[in-house]
């Protein structure tokens, strides 16, 4: 099991706590505003008080021994920076994730040793386009975020005699009735070279064609058990 320490409790930290999958990982948070461990207190989060600017204290949390990973979720990027270096000092191996308020200290948290910096507002802007653009496969990360289901990728041959034969690629609806994502297909006749499925979408399958999918490893099974049943159909 590993341990992530969450510094600073508000909005964006709950949601990434309620996202995490609690069976492979123990969450610790941590703030030095009373009012905010109050607040995880009563939602049943395993809080504490702690100051960020005390290495001793950074140390007694784990930092530096037990702790994995460490997100830093405090107000101010000033706050995360500081965070950052400090925990960095103490652990050259640990996992940093900062948020940042201001793009402009992107840079500074990664100078201070942050492996990986989270722009909420650029991911909002991203995920807007996403759910307009390409609401399939938004659904599937949306179900398959932070470890709560496996999501893997397979290659699934159509056989002679399948009920795929003769199909329209626009026509699968895999994410409707598998709750998968076609990515790609695979022509061996051609090349060896995997072609997009928005390259794709008016192509009918043929037997030998290889269907790259995306998704649950329960969903492929599903799935490769019913394109090998001559006797299935969508």
């Amino acid at each position: 099991m590993k341990n992530i320490a969450i510094f600073g409790y508000n909005r964006l930290s709950y949601e990434a706590i309620n996202r995490i999958d609690t069976e492979s990982h123990r969450i610790m948070v941590f703030d030095y505003k009373p009012a905010n461990i109050e607040l995880a207190l009563e939602k049943g989060i395993n809080a504490s008080m702690t100051e960020f600017r005390s290495d001793e204290d950074l140390k007694a949390i784990g930092i530096g021994s037990t702790v994995d990973t460490l997100f830093c979720c405090l107000d101010e990027d000033s706050e995360n920076v500081f965070l950052t270096l400090s925990a960095r000092a103490l652990d050259k191996n640990l996992q940093i994730i900062a948020i940042i308020e201001n793009p402009e200290a992107a840079e500074k948290l990664l100078a201070a040793g942050a492996n990986k910096i989270i722009d909420p507002y650029q991911i909002c802007g991203r995920k807007i386009h996403d759910m307009l653009k390409r609401p399939d496969i938004t659904d599937l990360f949306d179900h398959t975020v932070f470890g709560r289901n496996d999501l893997n990728l397979a290659e699934v041959v159509v056989p002679e005699h399948s009920f795929l034969h003769d199909v329209h690629v626009s026509q699968l609806e895999l994410s409707t009735h598998y709750n998968l994502v076609l990515v790609g297909i695979i022509n061996k006749q051609i090349s060896d070279q995997m072609h997009f499925v928005a390259e794709e979408a008016d192509r009918r399958l043929n037997p030998g064609d290889i269907l790259v999918i995306l998704g649950p490893s329960r969903e492929i099974r599903a799935f490769k058990k019913d394109v090998n049943d001559e006797f299935c159909n969508i």
